[in-house]
């Protein structure tokens, strides 16, 4: 893995105000924060990750600051993560490389390849374990059935449609243009279509879901299962926090949140 996460801590967050008022204060809702670390190494550059997802990178060996893009939703808080990296690694997106077995979300998305050999009527289903034991097979946990072609004019393979009257003198249809799918997972190294489901809110727990692909005549693909993921609910941020007391025996502070 490229990141380094050893050598860093004191890892601090300061909202930064979206505007000021003639008063002097501030709105409450930023859509930035400044983001400060401290760090052990010399000749490390570093990169912010926001929610698992590439945010910034500092520029600079001894910048051990930098200010970033947040979301604004009070529905969950915000995971900042700072890591080290190497010089020809300053822009290199490692998004990829994170934990994805942990979900602190709640919810889990799934992209499924839309193979161009699947018949145009079939449809997936997603199957899960409720968080605990075996996954059961006997209810789907999408509330409708993912349609893999709606119609047949949605599958374009090569040679399976219009040929020639599309970019690049490849098949006219409705399907992903080249290189705006997942590039070379198509047949003949092409692109493919994705498709792209994102489960309800989940508590927490660990997770297995399986997947199945049923054609119209009710036959049932193999099987596919995915590995233990962990579901760890964000806790939603606080509104307000206030010092409801302090005990100087004890040196115990009471915080009020709400």
């Amino acid at each position: 893995m490229n990141l380094i996460s050893e050598g860093i801590d004191k890892v601090k967050a300061f909202k930064l105000p979206a505007g000021i008022w003639a008063d002097g204060s501030s709105f409450d809702s930023p859509g930035h924060a400044l983001v400060k670390w401290e760090s052990s190494w010399v000749d490390k550059f570093y990169q912010v990750y926001i929610n698992g997802y590439y945010a910034g990178s500092a520029i600079q060996t001894n910048q051990h600051q930098i200010i970033v893009g947040i979301p604004t939703s009070l529905q969950a808080a915000v995971k900042i993560e700072i890591f080290a990296v190497n010089a020809e690694d300053i822009y290199t997106d490692f998004s990829d490389e994170l934990d994805s077995s942990i979900s602190q979300s709640g919810r889990i998305k799934f992209s499924l390849l839309r193979d161009q050999n699947l018949p145009i009527d079939s449809k997936v289903q997603i199957y899960f374990n409720n968080g605990s034991g075996q996954i059961d097979y006997s209810k789907p946990i999408n509330n409708s059935p993912i349609h893999i072609w709606s119609c047949w004019n949605d599958k374009c393979g090569f040679g399976m449609s219009r040929f020639g009257l599309s970019d690049f003198g490849y098949d006219s249809a409705a399907a992903v243009g080249f290189a705006k799918g997942w590039f070379g997972y198509g047949q003949f190294g092409l692109d493919a279509d994705t498709l792209t489901w994102v489960s309800p809110e989940l508590a927490a727990g660990t997770y297995k879901f399986g997947i199945k692909i049923i054609d119209s005549q009710g036959n049932e693909s193999n099987v596919s299962e995915t590995d233990d993921i962990v579901v760890i609910p964000a806790a939603k941020p606080a509104e307000q926090l206030n010092i409801f007391s302090f005990d100087k025996v004890t040196n115990q502070l009471i915080l009020n949140i709400v």
